[in-house]
């Protein structure tokens, strides 16, 4: 067997003795794992919450188009300035 494979194998096999833990669990104490499972799961997606607004707070903001364009234009003209002339390849001009 390959290594992802193997991998593989040992996530099949931990995630059946999971729910079979979570399933005697909830059958023997449910009051308290359902109140932990349902906290972790509330606070699991306010950390993802935090997470994409702690992003989006401290990500600059991208530059407008205008200026993008601006810059490219002057930057061809730049270029059109500074290319050398071709050398004339010998053949008549049609």
């Amino acid at each position: 067997m390959s290594k992802d494979q193997t991998l593989g194998a040992v996530i099949l096999v931990a995630s059946v003795l999971g729910i079979l833990v979570y399933g005697y669990l909830v059958y023997f104490y449910s009051l308290i794992v359902l109140q932990v499972t349902a906290f972790v799961a509330v606070a699991g997606v306010l950390a993802i919450l935090a997470w994409i607004g702690y992003t989006l707070a401290t990500t600059p903001p991208p530059q407008p188009i205008e200026e993008i364009e601006k810059e490219l234009q002057e930057e061809a003209k730049k270029a059109e300035g500074t290319a050398a002339p071709s050398a004339p390849t010998g053949k008549p001009s049609p």
